[in-house]
């Protein structure tokens, strides 16, 4: 095997690392193998139809159906974790009751300047 520093941050590749890779069963080996003639047979039929000249339809590709699908019906497939409700609460809420809390405390501070009759008012048709 060739000599590979690992990264101060990053972990070991699963390929690199040898007891992934040497310490794994007839059966595991088999399975990957298995798996890895499927993705070749279907790579390949793909590709036949792909680069074939005198093809009158679409190519069906299952990948970006479903993709195309999952991107389409965004609610069907959400997960919510706790990123994805402390994002929402970020820059959903958040937002919310801080303008709320801005336009209070400066009406607040006017309207007690008017009845203390320290705001100098200047005439403006725009405001």
């Amino acid at each position: 095997m060739a000599d590979y520093r690992e990264a101060p941050l990053a972990s070991r590749p699963k390929t690199l690392d040898p007891n992934e890779y040497f310490n794994l069963s007839k059966e595991y080996r088999r399975a990957e193998e298995d798996r890895a003639a499927i993705r070749a047979s279907l790579k390949m039929q793909y590709q036949t139809q792909l680069n074939n000249p005198h093809r009158k339809a679409l190519i069906e590709d299952p990948a970006l159906t479903r993709w195309v699908h999952a991107r389409a019906n965004p609610y069907l497939y959400f997960k919510p974790t706790f990123k994805t409700s402390l994002v929402g609460l970020l820059f959903g809420v958040v937002p919310l009751f801080g303008l709320y809390y801005i336009f209070k405390t400066d009406r607040d501070r006017k309207e007690a300047q008017i009845k203390a009759g320290t705001l100098d008012r200047k005439f403006s048709l725009s405001s």
